[in-house]
């Protein structure tokens, strides 16, 4: 490998020198700016330094245009390789150059400006030594970064690329994915310790903590009055209702109260009368936003109201502004949308999407237990400014609901982790 090193005024001047002297296959290793001439360092000349080598020593070929040149470098494994060849090569000049009688074979003499003032040739060859040891460090360090965070051209280091196929197999969108990846994999290049596959590990998880986690209260604020549940059909609504009203007549002891719209779905009221009658707790059905105050007058002396709305399309925007409507209280409330696990996070989008226009507040999820891909949690949240709150995993009532708890979450979406 020959490896010569040029100080031209421009690019162009420096890729013709580099074509006529090593020949159509050269690489440029490295470039930066230096100055030459002037007075005690002020009033030097910009030039540029350019490092440039070529695999096999080649007759000189006729120029041609500059732009011919290869500048672009192989990319992974290869260029790693080719990089060390060039190290080795160069450092083999360096030793030559510390001995005044040794005669390199493979030249490397740098056209540098002529001195202000004469020296002795021995500072001169120490000049070029440190010069030459200077670029072997910058070259060595450059192909460590490679190597350690670009191998096989891809974007992260290895300890963090194969969460890549866990996040992707929980149904984490891909641009998610990437973005949290390439976030854990800078956090993982700060580790002040040794890079390990535990620290990558860390890395992932914080950066999934950074998108779950909101810090906000995740359940029924106590000075809540009114609680509105929306969401599509066949999510779970009124049996998700029921279980948190049980939690707040036997834990918290307060008196409850239950609104309805549902009056579309067959047996809707009546299941919830069902709930009603087994709490102990006053139902009201409403068939408009009219009939609304009515219902709020009944339910007066209640400390908190749950209120179930109907389950229909909701990508049509005339139901959407129509249910709207029956969110409007004077008190303090609360809207929980309630999505399904099962579902496809495109249909969730959508959803929030028609509901974020008007008033959201916390995120619900049901039917974890009938899933084992959460990534759709993820996708949601890092989307939507949503505070999450409770998950549902079963039918039983009171039983099978809980507040969220992100590092049991977390540890479910990485439960794949290789040890």
């Amino acid at each position: 490998m020959r490896v010569k090193r040029y100080v031209v005024d421009s690019m162009p001047d420096a890729l013709q020198k580099i074509r006529a002297d090593l020949g159509k296959d050269a690489v440029i290793l490295n470039t930066k700016e230096v100055r030459s001439g002037g007075f005690l360092g002020l009033f030097g000349k910009k030039q540029i330094e350019v490092i440039a080598a070529t695999d096999t020593a080649q007759q000189p070929e006729s120029p041609t245009p500059a732009a011919s040149l290869k500048q672009a470098v192989p990319a992974g494994a290869s260029f790693v390789s080719h990089m060390q060849e060039a190290i080795a090569v160069a450092s083999r000049q360096a030793a030559a150059a510390a001995k005044p009688t040794a005669v390199s074979e493979e030249p490397f003499v740098p056209p540098l400006a002529p001195p202000a003032q004469s020296t002795s040739p021995a500072p001169r060859n120490k000049g070029k030594e440190d010069l030459l040891m200077d670029e072997i460090r910058q070259m060595k360090e450059m192909v460590s970064r490679l190597a350690a965070d670009k191998q096989d051209g891809l974007p992260y280091p290895e300890p963090i690329r194969k969460y890549e196929r866990i996040l992707l197999d929980q149904e984490i969108a891909p641009d998610v994915a990437d973005a949290l990846l390439r976030g854990a994999a800078e956090e993982f290049a700060d580790e002040a310790s040794d890079r390990t596959d535990e620290s990558a590990y860390r890395a992932v998880r914080n950066q999934l903590k950074r998108i779950v986690h909101s810090g906000g209260r995740k359940g029924i604020d106590p000075d809540t009055r009114i609680a509105h549940f929306v969401g599509p059909t066949g999510v779970g609504k009124t049996t998700t209702i029921a279980k948190l009203a049980a939690e707040q007549v036997l834990k918290r002891n307060r008196k409850v109260g239950f609104i309805t719209s549902d009056t579309y779905r067959i047996a809707a009221v009546e299941q919830l009368k069902t709930y009603a009658t087994i709490l102990n707790v006053p139902l009201e059905v409403v068939f408009s936003p009219q009939e609304l105050t009515r219902a709020f007058q009944q339910l007066e002396h209640c400390d908190v109201i749950f209120m179930d709305t109907a389950g229909r399309n909701f990508r049509n925007q005339m139901y959407v502004s129509e249910l709207n409507s029956l969110l409007q209280t004077n008190g303090k409330s609360e809207t929980f949308l309630v999505l399904s696990l099962t579902s496809k996070y495109k249909d969730m989008k959508a959803i929030t999407e028609n509901f974020s226009r008007f008033k959201l507040d916390k995120v619900l999820f049901t039917k974890m237990d009938e899933t084992d891909s959460y990534g759709s949690i993820v996708n949601l949240l890092y989307d939507f400014p949503l505070q999450l709150s409770y998950i549902t995993n079963g039918q039983n009532v009171p039983d099978d609901i809980l507040e969220t708890n992100e590092d049991k979450l977390i540890d479910a979406l990485l439960e794949e982790r290789e040890s």
